[in-house]
């Protein structure tokens, strides 16, 4: 069977969650963690992000905290977002995208509730993993570029938000289409069937026009 790739950003409270139900996928396959820029996505399709929206934000984090409760899933929401994720990818790019890593990383900021930003945490985290000079470690020029194929690839397959896992050539977005990717993997064959060729392919209708937001505008 062939490897699923996912695509994630440590930014992202979603990708967090869905990292903590990816076991049941390496059981059946092999998985490649790929780390994104997701502000990268956001700009080119030119769209906002959940943080950026005030109302969308307040929802999310409730929706956040809310399913951790009732998942049980251990959840400590850092000091403030969004925040600056470079660090994180960086790292976890330059130590091979281990799932080890990436979970450590994940944890650092949705468990332990901290930044990159925190001296003293985040030197406690590299020490952790081994790194004696992380500043070093993540200014390579082969971090850098493969944090921007790997945003670039992910672009060019489809996706426009994370977390997404692609497996074959379908977009799973969102932690709420784990449980669809797990069945498409598995191959349940409604992937192929015509409901879901009539999703896919869906014509466009009316289209909003683009609103001006200029004081004179009509």
């Amino acid at each position: 069977m062939s490897a699923v790739r996912w695509y994630f950003d440590f930014i992202s409270p979603y990708s967090y969650l869905q990292g903590t139900r990816l076991g049941v996928f390496s059981q059946l396959t092999h998985i490649e963690y790929k780390p994104i820029l997701f502000a990268g996505l956001l700009e080119h399709h030119g769209q906002k992000g959940p943080a950026e929206i005030p109302a969308k934000k307040t929802h999310t984090f409730r929706e956040i905290v809310w399913r951790a409760h009732r998942d049980g899933i251990a959840l400590k929401l850092p000091a403030m977002h969004p925040f600056n994720p470079l660090p994180l990818l960086r790292l976890s790019i330059a130590l091979g995208n281990r799932p080890e890593v990436v979970e450590a990383l994940f944890r650092f900021v949705w468990v332990q509730g901290h930044l990159p930003t925190d001296p003293q945490a985040w030197a406690s985290l590299c020490e952790s993993l081994g790194v004696t000079d992380p500043d070093r470690l993540i200014a390579q020029p082969d971090v850098k570029a493969e944090l921007r194929a790997n945003t670039d690839e992910a672009i060019q397959a489809g996706v426009f938000g994370v977390p997404s896992l692609l497996i074959r050539d379908q977009v799973f977005w969102g932690d709420d289409m784990t449980d669809a990717a797990l069945a498409c993997l598995r191959g349940d064959p409604f992937f192929q069937s015509a409901a879901m060729q009539q999703a896919a392919s869906l014509p466009d209708g009316v289209h909003r026009p683009a609103v001006s937001h200029r004081p004179d505008a009509t």
